[in-house]
Order: C-alpha cells, then structure tokens, then sequence
C-alpha cells in the first residue's frame, strides 16, 4: 500500500492471529488512505470479535476510524468477563463444535447448534436473528457483518473450549435442566410417562427421570451420570474460585 504508514501493536492475547514478524511489539504499516481501522486489523489475522479496544495514539477509537499517518495503534483484546448488551446471553455453535455445545447445554446454557454444514451466511443470519453469541473457529465467518456477536474458540481440546468459554461470558450455570440433544427444557417424568423409550433392565434400575418436551428424549443417572459429573463440578469448582 502506498497510503498512510501507521504502527501497530497486538497484544500478546492475539499473536495466534498474525503472522510471527507482527508479535515483537509496534511494528509498521502501511494503509490506503481510505479503509477504516476495523478493516486494517482484520486485513492482519485478528478478528473484530476478538479485539476489545482499538487504541490510537492514547485514545480509543471505533473501527471505523480512519488512521493517518505516523499513528500508533495499539489493538487490545476482548476483557473477560466479557459483557454482550442488549439481549439474554445465549449461543450458537457450528458443526465443529459438537462435543462444547452437549457440555454447555449439560451446564444448562442455552446453546444452540447447527449439526450440519449450513454455510457461513446461514449461520450469521441466525445469528443476528436470534441474538446469539457465534462461537466458532471459522476466522471468516467471524468476520461476517451480520452476526450479532462473536467469539473465536481457539483450543481444539473440549475441557479447554469449555473452560475459555466459560471464563470469558460467565454465564449462568444451571446444570441438568437442558436436554443435550436438542436444548429443550427438561421437566421431570415418571417412569409410566417415559416407559416407551426405556430397556428392560432401566426400568429395573431407575426411578427418577426427566424429558425433555420438545424432542421428547428421557434422561436418568445411568452409566454415563459420573462422567457427566465430573463435568458439572469441574465447572461449578472453576466458577466458586473465579467468585
């Protein structure tokens, strides 16, 4: 580019983003004179969703904000907890995202998720049309003008996406009241109410269940309940600290 040379400074919570000659503190830039900073950071790796100020020269700027020669910029990342105005928090996961979305939902987070490839534009538009919160680690569809909010999930270990997503919303907890499959709202049931999608031996065994109404799934502590315990409490034990 032959217009404005600026400086750019990423912060150390966003190098995963650039390249390894931006990531040893301000370094220059050239610009075009005409696009705006958001889209200047963004031409760098990092996503607007991610940066939670744009500093220039000592002064915090929008992203439409167009730099000027001999600028100082420092981008600095989202703060954790990170606050989302404007409507109850709630999540829309993509199809990589399978394993993160059954945990939120066992925590009882309301997390919607799309089990297929729909394609990026669906996925903002229902974004933007459900006011949720787009995790995902499609930087380009992070990128996307339409969503409502984002948020870049950078580890690819479940326990890890779980425990970022969690320091970095804080969102309510209210374990086992969220079916896993669909994220309906669980009430409880008797064992006559849900006899017809039970084995003979959970019959046998088992006394205390929930449904879910909307896809009509039944749930009780069978094999799986400690392992699906451990969950709960690891992000119950993490929230008791952080508090």
């Amino acid at each position: 580019m032959n217009g404005p040379e600026i400086h750019v400074e990423v912060a150390p919570e966003l190098h995963v983003f650039v390249p390894p000659a931006r990531r040893a503190g301000a370094t220059a830039l050239g610009t075009d004179g005409v696009s705006t900073l958001g889209h200047v950071v963004e031409s760098l790796g990092v996503p607007l969703t991610e940066v939670g100020a744009l500093v220039v020269d000592g002064r915090e700027v929008r992203p439409s904000h167009i730099p000027a020669a001999g600028e100082s910029v420092s981008v600095r990342p989202v703060p954790h907890p990170q606050r989302i105005p404007g409507a109850p928090l709630r999540f829309l996961l993509d199809v990589h995202l399978g394993t993160l979305a059954r945990r939120l939902r066992l925590l009882g987070v309301d997390t919607a998720y799309e089990s297929t490839d729909i394609g990026d534009p669906a996925l903002a538009a229902r974004s933007a049309a459900e006011q949720r919160v787009m995790l995902s680690r499609d930087r380009g569809l992070l990128r996307r003008r339409e969503l409502w909010a984002g948020a870049y999930v950078y580890s690819t270990r479940p326990e890890d996406q779980l425990a970022y997503v969690l320091d970095r919303f804080a969102p309510d907890l209210r374990p086992w009241t969220r079916c896993t499959a669909c994220n309906g709202l669980l009430r409880q049931a008797t064992k006559e109410e849900v006899a017809d999608r039970l084995q003979d031996g959970t019959q046998r065994s088992y006394d205390v269940f929930a449904q879910c109404p909307d896809c009509g799934r039944a749930y009780w502590k069978g094999a799986h309940h400690d392992q699906l315990e451990a969950v709960v409490a690891q992000a119950l034990s993490t929230r008791t600290q952080e508090s």
